[in-house]
Parts: structure tokens; C-alpha cells; sequence
């Protein structure tokens, strides 16, 4: 087994985690350039706990500016282990009411001006996103929802859209049509991005709203998802603390064998590699150049 360092990812409302003992505040800088914000590394129950909030403090950038990139390798360069992702989301499903978490085990990614790989031109390789989340941290969320009493599904489709405005009615009826559970405006690329550094990774999406498919209700806006937003994120808290201790400070591999997904995945050979990508790429693919 290995040492543990969680990866947490607060999404909007969510820009601090409490408990954190010994905290740090440090930069760190990519290839890709910069994260959202400082990273803070601190402990919580003896694991290892790294924090990056997605919009920066005080909530500066926007879902289609954010730099996704930088802040996977960012994780990765700090010995990072296991991310998990918290955003607010609107529901498609009347049962999955503000309030609700969701812990999300399928993506739709509609977004279409966002880098999306790590690789490219020069280096090239093709993770499968057939099973985006990590089974074994999803049990451990499920299990801290249960210990805390969040209401919760485990399991849900959430679609990814570049907003930053909301859906239109047509386009929230037509998601909902297609089966979607969630939508929201973050966990893409971000998942995909993840997978690419060998980062098992979950998303717990929390319930602000109905989005506006309920034709008869008022359509969402800023101030009720705020609203919501306070509650969820005051148990969001609660839940990571309460993971971080289930995980533990040991780690076993993920299920799906996540830690080592390029060694089945990179197409390029090392003798027609560009050597800028594989500069970028040393902290994503360090443990393939190696060889």
C-alpha cells in the first residue's frame, strides 16, 4: 500500500475546507499555466488533504475559463493520490430535490471550447472514459452521506455544459429527455483530464435547483441557488471530513487500475515523440517516459 493524498476540488460556494490541521498555502506552477488558485495542504484525521478552489477566491472565473489543466497537474506535481470533485448542480429529476447530493457515475460532455487533453500533436494517446468515476471512493462517499444523513443518490448521469448562462427550456427538456440526471458547468473536462494523469477520481454533485424544465415553476436563478448553496456546502464540509477518515492514510489501487491506464493508452512511439510535449507532459506522463 501507499500513502494517501486526497485531492478535493471545491466547486462554487465551496472555497475552504474546514479541519485542516498543520494547513499550508503555496503556488504552484504547470506547464499548462496557472491553477485557479493556491493549493492549501493541511491533514484531517492523519490523511493527507490538498485543496484547490476551481473558481479561485472570491469566486473570479467563469466555468469556460477555467484552467483545467493547470489544475490536474497541479495535483499531480504535489503527489496527489485521489480527487474528488464537489459542484453545484440544477436537477432534471423531481426526486432529486434541492439539497440532494448526487454521486455521479456517468458524464455528457456538451461543452465544445475547452481543452480537453493533456496530449496532442507529437504525443498522442486514448484513455477510456467508459467508467468515469472511481467505485472505490464512490463507496466511501456513500458511506459518509449514510454516517451524516445528506440526503443522496449514488448514481446519476450529470451533462456538462459551457455556460456561463443557464439553459434555455428547450435544452433542459431535451437533456432530460436524453436521461440526464444533473447538469452543470465544471466536471468537464475535468474528469477526463483526471483520468489522462492516472488520478482515480468522483464527483459528489450538489443540488441548488430545477434548472427550468418545470414549466410551471419559475425558471432558476442566482439568488435561489445561492440560498441553497449555504446549506450545501456547510455539509459538503462535514462530508469530506468524514471521507477523508474512511479512506484512510493508506491507499490500495483503484478497481478500475487508474493509476496505470497510459501503459494501454499512448499511441505515439518514443522515437517520434515531440520533445516540447513530452516536456509539458513529465508530471502527467512522467511514469511512461521513464521507461
Amino acid at each position: 500500500m501507499t500513502r494517501r493524498v486526497l485531492g478535493i476540488i471545491g466547486g462554487s460556494g465551496v472555497y475552504a475546507i474546514d479541519g485542516l490541521d498543520r494547513a499550508e498555502r503555496f503556488s504552484v506552477d504547470t506547464p499548462w499555466g496557472a491553477p485557479s488558485d493556491a493549493l492549501v495542504k493541511g491533514q484531517i484525521g492523519g490523511v493527507d488533504v490538498v485543496f484547490l478552489s476551481r473558481h479561485g477566491a472570491g469566486h473570479r472565473i467563469p466555468p469556460d475559463a477555467i484552467n483545467y489543466r493547470a489544475n490536474i497537474d497541479a495535483f499531480k506535481q504535489v503527489g496527489v493520490t485521489d480527487v474528488i470533485s464537489l459542484s453545484a448542480c440544477g436537477s432534471f429529476r423531481e426526486e432529486l430535490a434541492p439539497g440532494t447530493f448526487v454521486i455521479v457515475d456517468q458524464f455528457l460532455d456538451r461543452t465544445t471550447n475547452r481543452e480537453k487533453s493533456f496530449f496532442g500533436p507529437g504525443f498522442v494517446a486514448h484513455v477510456s472514459m467508459a467508467q468515469p468515476v472511481c467505485p472505490g471512493l464512490v463507496v466511501e462517499i456513500e458511506n459518509g452521506c449514510k454516517a451524516l444523513n445528506i440526503p443522496y443518490r449514488c448514481g446519476g448521469t450529470y451533462v456538462c455544459i459551457d455556460g456561463p448562462q443557464f439553459s434555455s427550456l428547450a435544452e433542459s427538456t431535451l437533456y432530460r429527455s436524453w436521461g440526464c440526471d444533473v447538469i452543470g458547468m465544471t466536471n468537464m473536462p475535468e474528469a477526463k483530464l483526471a483520468r489522462e494523469a492516472e488520478l482515480p477520481y468522483a464527483s459528489i454533485a450538489m443540488v441548488t435547483d430545477y434548472d427550468c424544465w418545470r414549466e410551471e415553476k419559475k425558471a432558476v436563478e442566482v439568488a435561489d441557488v445561492l440560498e441553497t448553496m449555504q446549506s450545501n456546502t456547510n455539509l459538503a464540509r462535514q462530508l469530506i471530513a468524514e471521507v477523508a477518515v474512511q479512506l484512510g492514510p493508506e491507499r490500495t489501487p483503484s478497481p478500475l487500475g487508474v493509476e496505470t491506464v497510459l501503459d494501454i493508452a499512448v499511441m505515439t512511439s518514443p522515437d517520434a515523440r515531440d520533445a516540447e510535449m513530452c516536456r509539458k507532459l513529465s508530471n502527467i506522463a512522467g511514469r511512461i517516459l521513464k521507461r
